[in-house]
């Protein structure tokens, strides 16, 4: 048994991973705000699951932009692994309010880098983002594209999470492993994500807004595949690798939302719109160095992952 450390264990993938992590007898201690960019009663929900499944779980409520808060929980923690999902997400979010992504996904990364450098944590697993590949890149995407032209702030500050976690191996002989995330959906997800939206809209009976009229592709990850991965990057030891997950295959928007209205057995009216700034036509990724140094194996198709992602919606909802 290890002693892990979940920052962002409330939100979408961490919550996954930590119950992945506590399923195999691990001990966890997750690390959250509860921050309301987006319903924070969801976040309670998995909170609940977790402590439920798993009354040894450990929940501390703060937030990582607190160094000496976040000195405390490491120097009380002891932890042998830290697997750093807290950021502050979503791409549109960010040209409105960039302060938040300069704190949270710049300086907490920050403090985290350096508690690590400090309370003589050795392994780093840190969430990267699709979106750092930006402007210029041919797909799919390889993890030695430049990456040097982001199209969004979030994206900068990914990119700037993958510089300096670079620069504390270099100096400090920290191993570190950034896992760059493509488009992940399935049960607990995020309802500002329009993987949720779609869903949200098709069951609402309401119409779906549809970007670059339709003419959008993503390469939708479900989030067990996901946590597959981020569960072996945890498992190896490299001084400093970047990785793609993915499922490896793009699919437009417009057939993902034909996915969801099979699941609910009709059609919703789609609003055609113009690409909004910062958003990506396609992403994807080529996953060839995640299988060869992970064992990283995408099981889940997307008609299964959609079929998944509505029968927990209707479920938790109650309503549809």
């Amino acid at each position: 048994m290890s002693k892990y450390l979940v920052t962002g264990g409330a939100g979408f993938i961490g919550f996954h991973t930590a119950r992945a992590l506590l399923a195999r007898g691990e001990e966890v201690t997750i690390v959250d705000n509860f921050n309301d960019y987006y319903d924070p009663s969801l976040k309670e929900a998995r909170i609940k699951v977790l402590e439920e499944e798993y009354p040894q779980v450990k929940v501390v409520r703060a937030d990582i932009t607190n160094e000496k808060k976040m000195e405390e929980v490491f120097r009380e923690g002891k932890f042998d692994k830290v697997c750093h999902l807290a950021a502050q997400a979503g791409v549109r979010h960010s040209l409105e309010e960039p302060r938040d992504y300069e704190r949270s996904n710049v300086l907490g990364t920050l403090n985290i880098l350096e508690q690590c450098r400090w309370q003589g944590v050795k392994d780093l697993v840190f969430a990267s983002s699709s979106s750092v590949y930006g402007d210029g890149n041919k797909v799919p995407y390889r993890e030695d594209d430049r990456a040097d032209k982001p199209i969004s702030i979030y994206a900068a500050t990914k990119k700037a999470n993958e510089e300096m976690a670079y620069t504390y191996h270099r100096l400090f002989g920290l191993n570190v492993t950034g896992l760059r995330f493509f488009t992940v959906y399935g049960p607990w997800g995020r309802p500002d994500m329009g993987v949720f939206q779609f869903v949200e809209k098709v069951a609402e009976k309401k119409p779906i807004e549809v970007y670059n009229f339709g003419k959008m592709a993503r390469d939708f990850t479900y989030v067990d595949d996901i946590v597959s991965g981020v569960k072996a990057a945890l498992d190896k030891s490299f001084p400093y690798e970047i990785f793609n997950l993915a499922r490896g295959e793009s699919v437009n928007l417009l057939d993902y939302i034909k996915e969801v209205e099979k699941n609910f057995g009709r059609e919703t009216e789609k609003i055609m719109k113009p690409l909004p700034a910062g958003d990506m036509e396609v992403t994807s990724a080529d996953i060839s160095k995640a299988k060869e140094m992970l064992g990283y194996e995408p099981k889940v198709s997307v008609g299964e992952g959609v079929k998944r992602m509505v029968e927990w919606y209707r479920g938790y909802y109650k309503k549809y």
